[in-house]
């Protein structure tokens, strides 16, 4: 996988179209001059989780005993149930409830921005190519750098867009989402496969 693919899979992880009306929603009783700044401190923190994740994500593995083939698995299972629920949303949005208040670390970085999916991919990007660390940061930072500056224009976009067409678009990156998590998902199996030492051309 090249960097602006990973890029871009992360990109389409974070989901921030989707989670503008989130957002928008969450700093409605925020005061407005703290706004911006609420939602910088949490998209640092977001992105301060993902890189602990993308360079501890090979020393987690060894302490939880896990294969790098069973994370992709398991990454592909992932990512497919939330790109369903990006293309068929639930009533509560893709997250749930949400309480009121600022928020704090809790539903914005983490699991808006920094979620259990961009997780499990920093990991898997880490443990699948060790030796290419500085491409996924570069990645990584991209990403989450397109993202921070969608949800600091959320409101500009929201009322230029207006939630129709920001929902037709989280239904696009949905479907561009389950294409990528099955891609990972047979990945992970033939990785798997070999390194069982069957043949990967089992009917």
């Amino acid at each position: 996988m090249s960097t602006l693919s990973a890029g871009i899979l992360l990109f389409l992880i974070m989901d921030p179209l989707g989670n503008i009306p989130l957002f928008l929603s969450l700093l409605r009783n925020v005061a407005p001059r703290r706004r911006l700044w609420v939602l910088a401190r949490e998209l640092v923190i977001a992105l301060v989780v993902l890189f602990a994740f993308l360079f501890g994500g090979e020393y987690i593995l060894r302490l939880l005993q896990l294969k790098q083939e069973s994370v992709a698995i398991a990454g592909g299972i992932v990512l497919f149930i939330i790109g369903v629920r990006m293309i068929f949303p639930p009533g509560r949005g893709i997250f749930g409830d949400i309480e009121g208040g600022e928020p704090f670390i809790v539903p914005m970085a983490i699991p808006a921005v920094a979620g259990p999916s961009t997780m499990a991919a920093v990991m898997l990007l880490a443990n699948s190519h060790p030796g290419r660390t500085v491409d996924w940061s570069v990645a990584l930072f991209l990403a989450w750098l397109a993202t921070a500056a969608i949800l600091m224009s959320s409101t500009v976009l929201f009322r230029l867009l207006g939630l129709s067409v920001l929902s037709a678009v989280e239904r696009l990156m949905g479907m561009l989402l389950v294409a990528l998590s099955v891609q990972m998902f047979l990945d992970g199996t033939v990785a798997y496969i070999r390194a069982a030492g069957l043949p990967a051309g089992l009917p």
